[in-house]
């Protein structure tokens, strides 16, 4: 091919197209059959694929909190509370810890998650007979 104008030398796409080509190819490569073959339909299953990782991102995120819940609140039914009660309490004596770590507590240690629901239980002086839900009150140390 020759360029006799700059016009022409611009459009020349060169090796790009095979390494942009690759990519796509390479994110396909589990794929069977024209799928993973063909360019046109691979890109169109990689971008839905694609579209689809991000969602799952997403949904994860909520079925893991939706099951750090359920154990919580199944820790909490062993030892007799009811899990608002629970995290009421926590935030009342300043335990801060997540959902994440409270749910590992009441499924891999027992005995810590026991200790837990009895300091839940018992409230602090100043608190008696009020009803405290939001982040833990500051304290000076």
């Amino acid at each position: 091919m020759v360029f006799t104008s700059v016009v022409n030398f611009v459009r020349a796409r060169g090796p790009d197209e095979f390494w942009r080509k690759r990519k796509i190819f390479k994110l396909a490569a589990h794929y069977m059959g024209r799928p993973r073959n063909c360019y046109g339909i691979t890109i169109r299953s990689v971008h839905r694929a694609l579209a689809y990782a991000t969602k799952g991102r997403a949904l994860k995120k909520l079925d893991m909190r939706e099951l750090w819940t359920q154990r919580i609140n199944a820790g909490c039914e062993q030892h007799g509370l009811q899990y608002p009660a629970f995290q009421d309490g926590l935030y009342r004596n300043d335990v801060l810890l997540n959902k994440k770590v409270l749910a590992d507590l009441a499924i891999w240690e027992p005995r810590t998650f026991e200790a837990l629901a009895r300091i839940s239980e018992q409230f602090p002086e100043e608190d008696q007979g009020k009803m405290v839900m939001g982040p833990c009150p500051n304290k000076e140390n």
